[in-house]
């Protein structure tokens, strides 16, 4: 290495440059280095799916194996023979390979991959190839063989795996300038995958992870660079204070899964109780909530702020030819399938091979005893005189023989016993030479037939081990969790109404409500301005500040009923308007713009309330009517830029609340959206019903549960859900149960009488099963008897259940339905029956909700229209408004 400085001789006060140039063995250095951990280290070859530290513990285990367990500082020791570094590294991978429990058969303390438990000392533990690691790895016969780094013994350039072991281990790696992450996929699937290709069908393979949980993998990219999957842990809701965490997302384990929990909660962004940890051969994770706390907002939260949800990207890269390759998931697949095709040829055509020799020495056997040519070798005196009597001996018989005779097959024949000799049987013999020429056929014929012997090894291969293999991560697609509406209220918001002045840091003055730390605030003033700004410790935004709240975005459902008056001395106009998105930190004027505005009246209500109000005028000249009331649902709903309609022309005393208003928006409608197993207002999905305030879901569900919720959109489902709509709670629902207790089927009709809470339907005993549910008013079922030994079928019987039996109690037991052995109960079209008349009625003429119109384009300012006033609806948005007079 040599250094050239360029140096300024007239200035040699500046800083000097030089240039270093590299030579030598630095020049080379790097590259080697690099190719080298890349090729030897981190990345798996695409032949075997094994890194070399994988593929030298393997072949060491086959050359200890006797069947009988070894200990794994013995497998250890034997590999470091064949790879050149330490003991520690070899351990760790061989206890990787372990825990995927496929290649090895373990006994001891192997970790654990739920707890991140790490194994025991490798003197502790046991290791022995699998049934299956045995079945697929290895085959001496056609191992391709190499010389270890040190030459004193041959190790295989890849072991002969006819299986896709890479996608169903999966593996990892980091090398120099790039990396390796191939996820782990599921055994079964993974065969079926491998024979459609074969059969020349598409196929497609998503992850499997052994740790469960949920994925979706809608992002997969087929494992390729720029892919993602999401994983998250399995939550349900034990009862109404607890949580219960059974499955865990891939790449984490319960330890970390509670550290993160307990972070989020010392953040504050989620409100826990205590944590308790049962895991043990499966994970059971117990989150207590305090009192108050809605569990399905806290499911959500720990999506959103928990490692219960991470991302996953993969990167399908793999040795080819030594150079790295990037390949997808699905062409790994296709070339694992097409080298087990090879593989398996070239092993039938060994074992062709070797059929065919036993054959021809067999027959060459029988020509030399049968015909005893070796009687013509006992004048001979010489070796040559020996082979050539035998050849000489053999001619006339080997017509048939499919190769020539070599020197080779004579020295053998001289090696024949003469015991072997004196006790030969022909028949035996023949016998023998017959099966070896049905092997040879057999051999052949799957050759020929290549295609379907390989789809008949891989089907027996999930007949003998895809036993248990189930997968285990169930495949969804994510809804996204939106923080700001999960975060818990972490902290106290206040208002400095006089000064201008909101946040958290002002404890001395007016509390406004609880917030979040990522929650927006809007704020409206006296003058009509309105501003929408970040939770901080302390904001200002005007004197005179008449109403705070936390911003809602997109929120269409809160409406601001306002009276202000244009200018100083100008008009009094009145403007109902809601705020459903808008500039951060800007001042909005919600008068008409005139210097001097002040509001007289101001109301934020949740539901679109609109109440009445009655102005006063104050006495000047002629006016004749100073005093009139204002319903402000003849107002309509417009854009917070409308200017509005006028109230007066005169000045104001005073206004003053005179009746509180209800709800003019119309009903909200929900959606269920079956793939996310989630409501919305979107139109995903099936409608399910418009809902008003007081509304409710009903849910039943196959295990024979039944309870009522409010619709909100964070509710979560479980999979097993019956019914799902709008409940009408004078309504009857019918059901048909088995009754396990009595081995019998039993009727019952009952209503809900306790909102909210899950209560159960059926008998408590395991083989307690729901057969039929409705809801409607007069439900038809039939009954399907069994055809009984020696007595004809009886014929299929209809049922009215509403005249069946009466509506009674929940926890009834119900009526039997018959006394006849039943095959199964259907569910037939119901009955027309009018609903009773003091339900309410679905369709009520209400106020439209109008879109906001932007800026410059406001809606027409002297419109009025009178509506009808309906019940108030919407339950998820809870208050009275708040409502300020002047």
């Amino acid at each position: 290495m040599s250094e050239e400085p360029i140096d300024n001789l007239e200035n040699r006060d500046e800083p000097q440059e030089s240039i270093t140039r590299v030579t030598g063995m630095f020049k080379d250095w790097f590259l080697d280095y690099a190719s080298y951990v890349i090729l030897e280290r981190a990345v798996p070859a695409i032949e075997d799916g094994f890194k070399p530290v994988q593929r030298r513990i393997m072949h060491s285990m086959k050359d200890l194996d006797d069947g009988r367990y070894n200990k794994v500082a013995n497998i250890v020791g034997h590999t470091m023979q064949y790879h050149p570094h330490g003991d520690a590294s070899i351990a760790d991978a061989m206890v990787q390979i372990g825990q995927k429990d496929l290649l090895i058969d373990t006994q001891g303390n192997w970790g654990n991959i739920l707890t991140g438990d790490s194994a025991a000392a490798s003197r502790y533990i046991e290791a022995r190839i699998s049934k299956f690691g045995l079945d697929v790895v290895y085959n001496p016969k056609i191992t391709q063989w190499q010389a270890s780094y040190d030459g004193r013994r041959k190790e295989p350039v890849n072991l002969p795996v006819m299986f896709p072991l890479l996608l169903a281990q999966g593996g990892e790696g980091i090398a120099v300038g790039l990396s390796t992450k191939i996820l782990p996929h599921n055994f079964i699937e993974l065969i079926d995958a491998s024979i459609k290709h074969l059969q020349g069908k598409r196929f497609t393979i998503f992850p499997d992870f052994p740790t469960a949980g949920i994925a979706d993998v809608s992002g997969y990219n087929d494992g390729l660079r720029g892919g993602k999957v999401r994983v998250r842990a399995k939550i349900s809701q034990l009862d109404k204070n607890t949580l219960v965490i059974t499955e865990i997302p891939f790449g984490t384990n319960t330890s970390s899964l509670i550290d993160s929990i307990l972070k989020a909660n010392d953040k504050g962004k989620i409100k826990i109780k205590k944590i308790e940890d049962n895991t043990a051969a499966d994970v059971e994770i117990l989150v207590h909530l305090p009192g108050g706390i809605s569990p399905e907002k806290t499911i959500d939260a720990l999506y959103a702020f928990t490692n219960c949800e991470s991302s996953i990207s993969p990167l399908g890269c793999v040795i080819e030819d030594n150079k790295p390759l990037f390949v997808g998931v699905t062409e790994m697949l296709r070339r694992s399938t097409e080298h087990t095709v090879e593989l398996l040829k070239s092993e039938l055509e060994i074992k062709l091979g070797e059929y065919e020799e036993q054959w021809h020495f067999a027959s060459l056997e029988r020509i030399f005893i049968e015909n005893r040519v070796y009687r013509d070798i006992e004048e001979e005196e010489t070796w040559e005189g020996v082979i050539d009597a035998i050849d000489r001996g053999l001619q006339p018989h080997i017509k048939h023989l499919k190769r020539a005779v070599t020197v080779d097959d004579i020295t053998r024949l001289t090696e024949i016993r003469i015991k072997r000799i004196s006790k030969f049987d022909i028949d035996k013999a023949q016998q023998k030479i017959d099966a070896l020429e049905d092997q040879i056929a057999e051999v052949k014929y799957h050759l020929a037939n290549l295609i379907e012997y390989a789809i008949a090894y891989f089907q027996r291969l999930k007949k003998e081990y895809g036993t248990g293999r189930e997968r285990k991560t169930e495949i969804r697609i994510f809804e996204d969790v939106d923080a700001a509406k999960v975060i818990i209220r972490n902290t106290k918001l206040y208002v400095n109404r006089a000064e201008g002045f909101i946040g958290t840091s002002l404890k001395r003055d007016e509390y406004v409500c609880d917030c979040s730390d990522i929650d927006d605030i809007i704020v409206f003033t006296n003058e009509g301005k309105m501003m929408v700004t970040k939770v901080d410790s302390k904001t200002f935004i005007g004197k005179d500040i008449i109403h705070v709240a936390v911003f809602k975005k997109k929120d269409k459902r809160t409406i601001y009923n306002m009276v202000y008056r244009d200018g100083t001395k100008g008009a009094t106009y009145v403007k109902r308007f809601a705020v459903t998105s808008m500039t951060r930190d800007r001042e909005y004027d919600l008068t008409n713009g005139a210097k001097g505005s002040k509001l007289w009246y101001f109301s934020a209500n949740p539901n679109g309330e609109a109440e009445v109000i009655t102005i006063f005028l104050r006495q000047v000249g002629s006016i004749k009517k100073l005093k009139w009331d204002l319903d402000f649902a003849e107002v309509l709903i417009k854009g917070r830029t409308s200017k509005g309609n006028r109230v007066t022309k005169h000045a104001i005393k005073k206004i003053e609340l005179k009746e509180k208003g209800v709800s003019t928006l119309k009903p909200r409608k929900i959606w269920f959206d079956d793939t996310v197993q989630r409501l919305n207002v979107d139109e995903r999905g099936e409608l399910i019903g418009e809902f008003r305030g007081e509304d409710r879901l009903l849910i039943i569900k196959q295990s024979g549960t039944v309870k009522t919720i409010l619709p909100e959109i964070t509710a979560h489902f479980d999979d097993d859900i019956i019914v799902l709509e709008k409940w009408v709670p004078k309504k009857p629902i019918s059901v048909v149960y088995y009754n396990g207790e009595r081995a019998l089927y039993y009727v019952k009709r009952f209503l809900i009488e306790n909102e909210g809470r899950e209560e159960s339907f059926i008998t408590e005993h395991p083989n307690s099963q729901v057969e039929i549910v409705s809801t409607d008013w007069k439900p038809m079922a039939e009954i399907e008897f069994k055809k009984e030994r020696g007595k004809e079928r009886k014929d299929n019987e209809k049922i009215n259940l509403e005249e069946f039996i009466a509506v009674k109690g929940l926890s009834a037991i119900g009526n039997q339905l018959t006394k006849e052995k039943v095959n199964q109960v259907n569910l037939l079209d119901s009955l027309p029956y009018d609903a009773p008349e003091d339900l309410p009625a679905e369709e009520i003429e209400v106020v439209d909700e109008t879109v906001e119109p932007t800026e410059g384009n406001a809606a027409s300012q002297d419109s009025t229209s009178e509506v009808k006033k309906t019940d108030d609806d919407d339950d998820d948005l809870n208050g009275e408004g708040q409502t300020t007079l002047f």
